[in-house]
């Protein structure tokens, strides 16, 4: 017995020991790399610690270029890699391995699941192959009309504000993009321009926020205290109303569908006698009946990553955009040109596919926007096997945060980095590029599957705006307060003058 319980004892004080000599290695590893003084407890988090949200960038910014191009942080006893050059960027989102997210995409289990934005492993690779054919250009066709329709609403809505006096167009710009999105997702409108008390359009706009809040507040990181303090009942109060609201959508769906059964699908027409277009759902529906059969859980959690993830990303890229043109009167003009070369005097026309693909100096106002402010900043991978970055090694454990921000501005790929310049994206400059000096749409096999949707309604947008109005900002793109969230967006909104064309 004696024997049994001194093997024992030896066998926990070796396992022990074992743990603790793997726990030295890793910390030795991560702490090769260079990086700010670490504390116990707080790692380095006290470098952002009691920062306000306008200065988070600035101070993360200063940080960067202290130890570019590689740093290491600590948050806690999490250790965190921060990569911003080009070239070791591609080392990470080209591989066929490093495709697990960081560990703090778990706040966005209880309100996405495991949709393409946060699974892994096999899920993510049958979801994918599944759902990449829903974005092929014949079904982005389908939704040009959708686009169209909801930017004309919003031209409307701006009537009321083109009288040269200042408001913030960024809720104007937002609520269009809700409706677009809540249609082409789920084939259903929110009526988000019109009915702004809408209590799912309210939820959408609160879940993301209060998702943020939790990230930045350590205390409320244990899912048992966040139920119970006042900010997780809030939280989960909105995602039952968002929830409950994805739930109807799909079995009403699924209802109409089996009531259909039989007719053509280019029979059938919707409650007013039009064609009914085919929303993202109806495509996930399709895949789910001819043999790959997604869950009723699993066509919701996809459902709701589209809607977060194609709202508030093309939301800010057209404020960005406008921002920007708002004071490069010059590139505005430029645009102008263009597009009353497409449509002439008619401001009423709805744009084609054709005409969205004629827009060539738009589409790289647009790309040099996203290049400036990249609606998705940093983005988080877990390392899942020791690799080398840099001249470091990086163990297994650490999470990576690439820093796609400071990737769009490294000066040994882009000539003075900082200045607005559509003409990076001329042909003859693009060619010889790092294609990883540019990923505001991620890259290798994860890459954002809806990067030609959102550039297409981007450009439909963007377009309706400018062929009925002249913008005015009144801020400099300088003096501009930006928030490092989910998404990189202005503190304050984008403030404009309208005058109508």
């Amino acid at each position: 017995m004696e024997l049994i319980l001194f093997v024992g004892a030896a066998a926990v004080v070796g396992l022990a020991a074992l743990a603790l000599y793997r726990r030295w290695t890793f910390c030795r590893a991560v702490d090769k790399i260079p990086g700010p003084l670490a504390f116990p407890l707080i790692g380095t988090t006290y470098i952002a610690f009691l920062v306000e949200r306008q200065d988070r960038l600035r101070v993360f910014d200063k940080v960067t270029k202290q130890y570019w191009p590689i740093f290491r942080g600590w948050m806690g006893p999490s250790a965190s890699i921060n990569v911003s050059k080009p070239e070791h960027i591609e080392k990470i989102l080209a591989s066929s391995e490093l495709i697990s997210k960081a560990a703090n995409y778990r706040f966005l289990f209880p309100w996405l699941g495991e949709g393409l934005l946060t699974s892994a492993g096999q899920k993510w690779f049958s979801h994918r192959k599944m759902i990449t054919p829903a974005f092929h250009f014949k079904i982005l066709d389908n939704f040009v009309d959708i686009f169209g329709e909801n930017s004309q609403i919003l031209v409307e809505k701006l009537k009321s504000k083109s009288d040269e006096h200042a408001f913030d167009i960024y809720p104007y710009i937002t609520r269009c993009a809700l409706d677009i999105i809540c249609e082409t997702a789920m084939g259903t409108s929110v009526n988000a321009q019109n009915e702004t008390g809408s209590e799912y359009v309210s939820a959408v706009y609160n879940i993301s926020a209060l998702t943020i809040k939790r990230i930045v507040r350590p205390w409320i990181h244990s899912d048992f205290i966040f139920q119970r303090t006042s900010t997780g009942r809030e939280y989960y109060k909105h995602l039952d109303v968002i929830h409950s609201f994805t739930k109807k959508v799909i079995k009403q769906r699924q209802l109409s569908r089996k009531l259909k059964e039989g007719v053509t699908k280019d029979a059938l027409v919707d409650d007013i006698g039009r064609k009914r277009r085919l929303a993202f759902l109806d495509l996930l529906l399709d895949a789910s009946e001819n043999g790959q059969k997604l869950s009723d859980q699993e066509i919701q959690e996809e459902v709701d990553t589209f809607m977060f993830e194609g709202h508030d990303t093309t939301s800010v890229a057209m404020c960005w955009a406008l921002l920007l043109l708002g004071h490069h009167q010059n590139v505005q003009d430029k645009v102008y040109s263009e597009l009353h070369g497409i449509f002439g005097h008619d401001k009423d026309r709805l744009p084609t596919l054709q005409d969205l693909n004629s827009m060539k100096y738009l589409e790289m106002v647009i790309k040099e926007t996203l290049r400036l402010y990249p609606s998705v900043p940093f983005i988080g991978r877990k390392v899942t096997k020791d690799i080398e970055i840099g001249g470091y090694a990086v163990p297994e454990g650490a999470m990576l945060n690439l820093h796609i921000y400071h990737a769009h501005r490294d000066p040994d790929h882009w000539p003075d980095p900082d200045r607005f310049d559509p003409d990076n994206f001329l042909p003859e400059r693009v060619q010889g590029r790092h294609p990883y000096a540019y990923v505001p749409f991620s890259a290798g096999p994860r890459n954002c599957i809806g990067q030609r949707f959102a550039i297409l309604e981007e450009k439909t947008v963007l377009s309706q705006i400018l062929r009925n109005y002249h913008v005015q900002t009144l801020d400099t793109p300088e003096d501009t307060k930006v928030a490092i969230e989910l998404i990189l967006k202005p503190v304050e909104g984008i403030v404009v003058r309208l005058t109508p064309r």
